[in-house]
């Protein structure tokens, strides 16, 4: 066998191998984005709770909880498609102080994948998360 048919079989090789390779890298950075939106929105649902919970009001909590979510994922450098949905639960601020209550929130995030310009995968994900947070027991409020 000469020097030549093995080289022609490296770059066959080359030629094989390289896409495939390509392909998994790019499975790699989808998974990456993926998992960190996942995190981002986590972080918001949970700082938007948190924002609630200190409200006084029911209607205070939820725009409270709206604002904190939009904040964090603006300054985590997250974009969503449109706006982040912020669903808050305040139904913890009827209670009476003296009984335990608590506010949660979910908040939803679409988030784009065509940022990563790799062919054939593109499109959006919404990613949602869920978090609660205690009112203080004592504190008085109300709806």
């Amino acid at each position: 066998m000469n020097r030549v048919d093995d080289d022609r079989g490296a770059v066959l090789e080359q030629v094989i191998i390289t896409p495939v390779v390509l392909l998994l890298i790019g499975i790699i950075i989808v998974g990456g984005r993926i998992t960190f939106a996942h995190q981002e929105v986590e972080l918001a649902a949970f700082a938007a709770a948190r924002a609630a919970s200190i409200a006084r009001t029911g209607a205070q909590a939820a725009g409270d909880a709206q604002i904190a979510a939009q904040q964090n994922l603006l300054a985590r450098g997250l974009d969503c498609v449109g706006a982040p949905v912020v669903t808050t639960d305040v139904a913890g601020f009827v209670l009476p102080p003296g009984r335990l209550a608590s506010v949660t929130t979910q908040v939803t995030c679409v988030v784009s994948l065509d940022a990563l310009l790799l062919p054939g995968i593109g499109g959006t994900r919404v990613i949602t998360a869920s978090a609660t947070s205690p009112i203080d027991t004592f504190r008085e409020r109300s709806r």
